[in-house]
């Protein structure tokens, strides 16, 4: 049953980080929740984080939404910053690695309210300001998915969304391949210092895989109302427990 319960957990997960994002703040409290220490289930969740943007790269690719090349672009930036963030994750105390996921949740909690902002064409050139704001920010978010990842998806779709300029649909595009690539070398941190419990992360990353390319063939905006709602719901009470217990 905590197989099942972990599988359904990622299959979830991995539809909602492509189709928006914030799906690590469930898998990360669930495999707290099944026992494992903060740096530990920060490894395994990156194994099925990593599977499920495979996946989802694939089903962008194989539905004509693909741009490697800049895709390759943003990735690079985002990889010095994941390498650090992933060290500074395994040294991070595990009562303190708890308390940051729990305000990173009700965080995305609060995002979830906001509306979203309507698609937009992409620009044909990026000014020099926002390539600068896109250059650092694209860093920070390498350094804070190395860290923690939960959360990281609704960074990135900020990020490419005002400083890049493109519609909902690039953005995700684009999202999944840098997630999936800064995620290699951040994952191998993990691996190295012996943060990944494999047996939970393949079922994790089976439900994440499955999750991912449901999602990648369909439209970013179907479904993701009910979406919000129902994850708003468990947050709310996976956030209260974090901060408060």
């Amino acid at each position: 049953m905590m197989l099942v319960l972990l599988f359904l957990t990622g299959l979830t997960a991995g539809f909602i980080n492509v189709m928006a994002g914030g799906g690590s703040t469930l898998t990360l409290p669930v495999l707290i929740f099944l026992g494992l220490d903060g740096a530990l289930a920060n490894g395994t969740n990156r194994l099925a984080i990593m599977i499920q943007n495979v996946v989802a790269v694939y089903g962008f690719r194989k539905n004509k939404f693909s741009a490697f090349k800049t895709s390759s672009l943003y990735a690079l930036i985002t990889l010095p910053g994941a390498v650090i963030g992933a060290f500074a994750a395994i040294q991070l105390d595990d009562f303190w690695f708890k308390k940051i996921l729990g305000v990173v949740i009700i965080f995305v909690i609060a995002t979830l309210s906001v509306p979203k902002p309507k698609e937009k064409d992409a620009r044909k050139e990026i000014s020099s300001k926002n390539k600068i704001f896109l250059f650092f920010s694209l860093f920070g978010a390498g350094f804070y998915g190395g860290f923690i990842q939960a959360g990281v998806g609704f960074i990135l779709m900020g990020i490419l969304f005002y400083f890049a300029g493109l519609n909902l649909v690039k953005v995700n595009m684009h999202k999944v391949f840098i997630v999936l690539v800064y995620t290699i070398p951040a994952f191998l941190v993990f691996v190295l210092s012996g943060n990944v419990d494999w047996l939970l992360g393949l079922v994790l990353a089976a439900g994440n895989g499955v999750g991912g390319w449901i999602a990648a063939r369909l439209s970013v905006r179907k479904g993701e109302k009910i979406i919000r709602i129902v994850l708003m719901v468990v947050l709310i009470g996976m956030a209260v427990k974090l901060v408060l217990f």
